[in-house]
């Protein structure tokens, strides 16, 4: 009897630091950063976004990523959290569409 309680504890502690350690894991988001790092570099590359453009797009997504360290510092990423993060990410998709297709091209004014 004793030696199942034991088992029991271990295997509630382990699914518990499991638990703990997804808590904080965003994998998608971190994907979605990665996904919009390539944006704004095809853009630059293709000359869709002028220097101007993708300094701000850049400072959003270092806005977001600050945002996503600051939430992450308790250890856990709730619900509300990681809606309030993924909202801004789609904002920030939204800006990247928004001025890679609005008739400016690098190097014209």
């Amino acid at each position: 009897m004793k030696i199942q309680t034991l088992i029991t504890a271990l295997v509630l502690a382990a699914s518990g630091a499991a638990f703990a350690q997804t808590t904080t894991a965003t994998p998608r988001l971190d994907q979605r950063q990665a996904n919009q790092e390539k944006r704004i570099e095809q853009g630059v590359a293709s000359g869709q976004l002028n220097k101007r453009e993708a300094l701000r797009l850049e400072k959003r997504e270092a806005k977001l990523e600050a945002d996503k360290q600051t939430v992450k510092a308790d250890g856990i990423v709730t619900v509300q959290e990681r809606k309030q993060l993924n909202r801004e990410a789609s904002r920030d998709s939204k800006a990247v569409y928004r001025q890679k297709h609005d008739r400016q091209v690098a190097g014209v004014k």
